[in-house]
């Protein structure tokens, strides 16, 4: 199964139950993204939380009066079907109010950075 992926849909499923926390299991990649999610403003907080093998991410989860701030979520880069694309191609979501992350060389970036920094990479995902 695809990690980012089931991090994602832990998120939203976590949100759309109307939870306060969401948990998954850590790893650097997902605490990137996370940390990401949390800089846009879609979640409140990420921390690492557990023991040596039984180490776990915990996400606060954000609400905007009762209705939480992530309304969707797009895997766009797959394991089977990687997408890549250059800073030039780098498009908003749903008019700049959306999401995405990018893989770049320099790490793990929205892609509002990775185009001013003029560098692309493998989108992995878009929220809004």
């Amino acid at each position: 199964m695809d990690p980012i992926a089931d991090l994602l849909i832990r998120i939203k499923n976590a949100q759309d139950a109307g939870h306060e926390m969401a948990e998954a299991p850590f790893s650097g990649i997902k605490l990137s993204i996370a940390k990401i999610l949390e800089k846009e403003g879609f979640i409140g907080g990420a921390e690492k939380k557990g023991i040596k093998n039984k180490e776990k991410l915990e996400i606060k989860l954000k609400y905007n009066q009762g209705v939480g701030a992530i309304s969707g979520i797009k895997r766009v880069s797959r394991l089977g079907q990687r997408v890549y694309s250059p800073a030039l191609k780098l498009k908003p979501i749903k008019q700049g109010y959306g999401l995405s992350i990018v893989s770049t060389s320099q790490g793990l970036m929205s892609g509002k950075e990775a185009k001013k920094k003029g560098i692309g990479g493998e989108v992995l995902c878009e929220l809004w």
